[in-house]
């Protein structure tokens, strides 16, 4: 007897990853969509979910919704009378979340990479950095355990089902100046989890992470913790105010990839 039929189907962790597959697979300008298309190949999409009996999330049926929304605007003719922000393509938000959304998984590919990086060269950090920074009773935290305990609490956001209407955009650069200013006025420095839990969005807990790992690179700040296992603390280090102090903007400091998230 021969083996079963499979039936293959993709799964994605939102719509925006759904739509960008599918604007990728189809080489597809992000900027100028075919939304009458895509919305007919996204709903079909549903529709095998049903014929599965697998599971629709919300914010699948609130994008299909949008989806429609959009469709139905640009069959209109346009209103004579209409200003120009009411003249503005139906597209705009939607490319402008999908855009945002691909740097969201640039980051977490970065992050990726980083930490294969890390487990392999930092697994034990480098004292010579740290020469004169040792305050009695008090570890040296390695940037491994920071990727574990970031990939922990965004493991717990994911977990939380809500539907974003807005979007509030983070830079890395932005991320830094705030985490200055956090060190500045806490005098016992920042616990690790409770600044990442303060984020609004995945996306800014990815520049979040982004501006801590570069904070460390640079030298401006120290991750540490009392006792093995214990909480992970940010705290200044020695160079804080020399690396603040030593440009008006941040983002000059940056590498390359991180940059490109920035823009």
């Amino acid at each position: 007897m021969g083996s079963p039929y499979k039936i293959h189907l993709d799964t994605y962790d939102g719509p925006l990853d759904l739509l960008l597959d599918l604007i990728k697979k189809q080489e597809i300008d992000i900027h100028n969509i075919p939304i009458a298309k895509i919305t007919g190949q996204y709903l079909e999409y549903l529709h095998k979910l049903e014929q599965f009996d697998m599971d629709i999330s919300a914010d699948f049926i609130y994008m299909a919704a949008t989806l429609i929304y959009i469709k139905s605007k640009m069959l209109l003719p346009p209103d004579p009378l209409a200003g120009p922000e009411e003249l503005e393509d139906p597209r705009a938000e939607l490319v402008h979340r999908l855009v945002e959304h691909e740097k969201f998984k640039s980051a977490a590919q970065l992050l990726h990479q980083r930490q294969q990086i890390e487990e392999n060269v930092w697994s034990r950090p480098d004292r010579s950095l740290y020469e004169g920074e040792e305050v009695e009773g008090e570890l040296i935290v390695s940037l491994v355990d920071l990727v574990k305990v970031f990939q922990q609490v965004l493991e717990r956001r994911k977990e939380v089902v809500k539907i974003e209407l807005r979007h509030d955009q983070f830079t890395v650069e932005q991320m830094m100046k705030l985490l200055r200013q956090q060190l500045i006025t806490g005098a016992e420095g920042i616990e690790l989890v409770s600044f990442f839990e303060s984020c609004p969005s995945r996306y800014a807990m990815i520049v979040a992470l982004l501006a801590v790992l570069e904070l460390v690179r640079l030298q401006a700040i120290l991750l540490v913790q009392q006792e093995p296992f214990g909480t992970i603390r940010l705290r200044k280090h020695k160079m804080f105010d020399v690396v603040f102090a030593s440009g008006e903007s941040l983002g000059e400091t940056l590498p390359e990839p991180l940059r490109e998230i920035d823009e």
